[in-house]
């Protein structure tokens, strides 16, 4: 069996080789070995199973406390005739909104014989980057890096002797009630289904949870409801400040992935249980609930998108502009109360950059029982270069290593795992003790009209040790964003595919300022939350700024390695919340986003604007430059209000170089910039 499917992994990848390399447009990688401890991990996940089969228990109803019943399929060990083993096992719950029909197909794919493991190694070598379409590349990549496994079930993992339990999401699914996104309801959800599991006789109690991006959010707020039965968790792109990752970033909304995710969400809610129907017991429940409350949050977008005035916001769409409301605070993690082994995934170009890096610093364990890796990544492509050459194991197999510790208590080193591993932008993949890195100092680079000879843009400025001169530099709102990195991370990565826009990000900087330092000297890391202090002036009540943060290689390529976006008359900061460097500057100037403390600007007056940039983590080599660019519009990843949009009129904004009021970027840097 296993010469069988290596043959024919090696027939499908070969086929694959000879065609793209006669092309002369794709290469196909090698890889070598990694580390021992994930060599040995991948072998324990990869190897010959406890158990043979896998026995399923199709909707299983849970009860809430409410009344409204919740449906799970079960996923058991199972002996060779395919009956559940007796014995009461570590169980792993999975709170899907995205219909635990979508993860059996999954699930059902990734588990047919031999020729699942083939695709995946055929996904694993295929390389279009010589096409100009890396973002391709990377997509592929990410299913043979276990996104598919730790997005629905993982058989490996059940056939390693864990119960897996996924669960429709209240509203959801095959699952009863409205769906509520992340309210407070649906959170206490997450601790009763732990709390059932846990009393199943097929469990021995000791719970843990996994899934992706919204499976990552519940695990962190049911842990932080502290169950007594959850003993760990493995949330990959989680986020825990929700209308600050991606409902509002910044006050603008997020149009570039929230239309496509609520149609998505809804579509599949509205799918019934076709199974139920033809044996007669359909749920008329499930059905009134779905009639009642077709489109979830639709109208929340659609008021967003088109009332004209702030007067006339209809109630609904108020709350989520008030942080005193009952949405608004259920989407406001705490994830200082977790207190049980997390094993966090990131990616510095996810739609939750900004609360990743925030949760595992903020999580209080010992010492070896929190961990971080950061990738190269997008939504969409999450998990992208695990399990390759020089990188960490696959996500599916960091999760095994980490449930059989803290679940089955067995000792196989991944406490001793570094607590910090990051793809270093401009780098490779490296490993430390704490994130920011150690030996970070902020400092301030002056925004200066003076031109630095290296960007083609509406003005091509410097980054200085000082403030140049007065100046005044003007830059209009247009679409350019449609082709840049924010533009790829606002959609999930779905318009990453073309390198010259998600790379590179020229094309973007046609339609902005630029600022540019000289080149460094001597490699210089940069490694933490970043923050632009503007001193604006515009012709309108309101206006939206956008910056960015790039690598500048000596051949002119500008790669963005973090983006921050702020609507201007939002600008008022919760002091309580914001973080500042020893300097006194902002590092993380939290906005406050409400009605409430909305500020009008006065045309022609200059205002300063505080911008926070998510957490990065980079290095520029000899020859390489910094640079800040500045937008004055940044869709798709946000687009203002309609009442705010109105507002602005769309003209031109502009930025006051003043020596007495100045403008900076404050950044962590290490090293001998010579700057």
């Amino acid at each position: 069996m296993h010469g069988r499917r290596r043959l024919l992994r090696a027939a499908i990848t070969s086929v694959v080789s000879v065609i793209a390399v006669s092309s002369g447009l794709v290469a196909v990688s090698t890889g070598q070995a990694m580390p021992e401890s994930g060599a040995r991990w991948t072998a324990a996940h990869d190897g010959e199973p406890a158990y043979p089969n896998v026995a399923i228990e199709w909707d299983v109803p849970i009860t809430m406390s409410d009344g409204t019943v919740l449906k799970g399929n079960v996923y058991r060990p199972a002996d060779a005739a395919g009956r559940p083993i007796s014995e009461p096992t570590p169980t792993i719950v999975n709170l899907t909104p995205y219909s635990k029909l979508l993860s059996n197909i999954a699930d059902s794919a990734m588990s047919i014989p031999i020729l699942s493991d083939v695709v995946l190694g055929a996904l694993r070598d295929f390389d279009l980057s010589g096409l100009g379409l890396g973002g391709i590349t990377e997509l592929t990549k990410a299913l043979p890096a276990g996104l598919g496994r730790t997005f629905s079930v993982d058989r490996k993992l059940v056939r390693a002797g864990y119960t897996q339990v996924v669960v429709d999401v209240r509203g959801t699914g095959f699952s009863q009630g409205q769906w509520q996104v992340f309210g407070e309801r649906e959170q206490r959800d997450g601790v009763e289904v732990i709390d059932w599991a846990a009393r199943q006789p097929w469990s021995n109690g000791s719970i843990g949870m996994s899934g992706v991006s919204y499976s990552a959010i519940n695990q962190l707020q049911t842990a932080e409801r502290k169950p007594a039965a959850l003993k760990a968790i493995f949330p990959i792109v989680p986020g825990s400040d929700l209308l600050r990752d991606i409902a509002a970033t910044g006050g603008g909304i997020g149009v570039g992935f929230l239309p496509m995710w609520l149609l998505g969400v809804n579509g599949t809610k509205l799918v019934p249980n076709v199974q139920s129907l033809l044996n007669g017991n359909f749920d008329a429940r499930w059905l009134a609930d779905r009639a009642a409350d077709p489109l979830t949050f639709f109208n929340v977008l659609l008021a967003a998108l088109t009332v004209p005035s702030i007067e006339e916001i209809p109630d609904f769409m108020r709350d989520v502009l008030d942080d005193t409301s009952p949405i608004r605070t259920a989407w406001l993690g705490d994830p200082r109360r977790i207190d049980i082994p997390t094993f966090v995934y990131g990616g510095w170009h996810d739609i939750f950059t900004y609360s990743s890096p925030r949760v595992f610093d903020a999580v209080q364990v010992p010492a070896g029982q929190k961990k971080l890796v950061m990738g190269d990544t997008y939504h969409l492509t999450t998990g992208s270069g695990m399990g390759a050459a020089g990188g960490p194991p696959r996500l599916d197999v960091l999760q095994r290593a980490w449930f059989d510790k803290w679940l089955k208590g067995i000792d196989n080193g991944i406490e001793e795992f570094p607590d910090v591993t990051l793809w270093q932008q401009g780098g490779a993949w490296t490993s430390t003790t704490e994130f920011p890195r150690p030996g970070m100092e902020y400092r301030r680079l002056y925004l200066d009209a003076a031109v630095s000879g290296t960007a083609r843009s509406v003005h091509d400025g410097s980054l200085s040790a000082a403030p140049g001169p007065p100046a005044r530099l003007t830059v209009a709102p247009g679409l350019t964003g449609l082709c840049s990195r924010d533009g790829a991370t606002g959609t999930a990565g779905m318009t990453a595919a073309l390198d010259v826009c998600a790379k590179d990000n020229r094309v973007n900087e046609l339609n902005g300022l630029t600022f540019t330092t000289a080149p460094v000297v001597a490699p210089t890391q940069i490694s933490g939350p970043i923050a632009v202090h503007l001193n604006t002036v515009l012709d309108a009540t309101d206006g939206y700024w956008a910056v960015t943060v790039n690598d500048v290689a000596p051949d002119g390529r500008s790669t963005v390695w973090t983006s921050g976006q702020l609507q201007a008359s939002l600008r008022a900061v919760d002091e309580s919340k914001a973080l500042r460097s020893p300097n006194g500057d902002y590092t993380d100037p939290y906005p406050i986003l409400t009605l409430a403390s909305r500020q009008p600007l006065v045309p022609g007056e200059p205002t300063i604007v505080d911008i926070g940039l998510p957490a990065t983590d980079g290095i520029l080599h000899p020859g390489h430059r910094l640079r800040v660019d500045i937008f004055a519009l940044n869709a798709p990843r946000g687009l203002p209000l309609r009442p705010l949009l109105n507002a602005s009129d769309l003209k031109p904004q502009h930025l006051e170089l003043d020596p007495d009021r100045p403008s900076w970027v404050n950044i962590p840097v290490s090293g001998k910039s010579g700057w």
